[in-house]
């Protein structure tokens, strides 16, 4: 069974820093395109930011230059790098392939906040 363990999320203050994990098991990730996504409360969830298998990102408008997503895949893992946080940041962000998405995992909470 594929399963999605995200972690590294906390509270944090306004222009903090915080790195978010993304270890994947059950699946080779190395063959799949994979996404950070977040969901504020009251909100849908949307996406962040995606890696190719090539290593090619994309990234929603409100993070670029803010936030580095990169992947080791022979750890089976992805990760999201987060800088100059904002409050509008806060939310639970969660992993998944991008493509041929599985069973969503718990997610980790994000607050920015001072």
């Amino acid at each position: 069974q594929v399963q999605l363990v995200e972690s590294g999320g906390g509270l944090v203050q306004p222009g903090g820093s915080l790195r978010l994990s993304c270890a994947v098991s059950g699946s080779e990730m190395r063959f799949y395109v994979m996404a950070w996504y977040r969901q504020a409360p009251g909100k849908q969830r949307e996406l962040v930011a995606s890696i190719k298998t090539s290593g090619i990102t994309n990234y929603v408008d409100s993070v670029k230059g803010r936030f580095t997503i990169s992947r080791d895949n022979g750890k089976n893992t992805v990760y999201l790098q987060m800088n100059s946080l904002k409050p509008e940041d806060t939310a639970v962000y969660f992993c998944n392939r991008l493509n041929s998405p599985i069973d969503w995992g718990q997610g980790t909470q994000v607050t920015v906040s001072s």
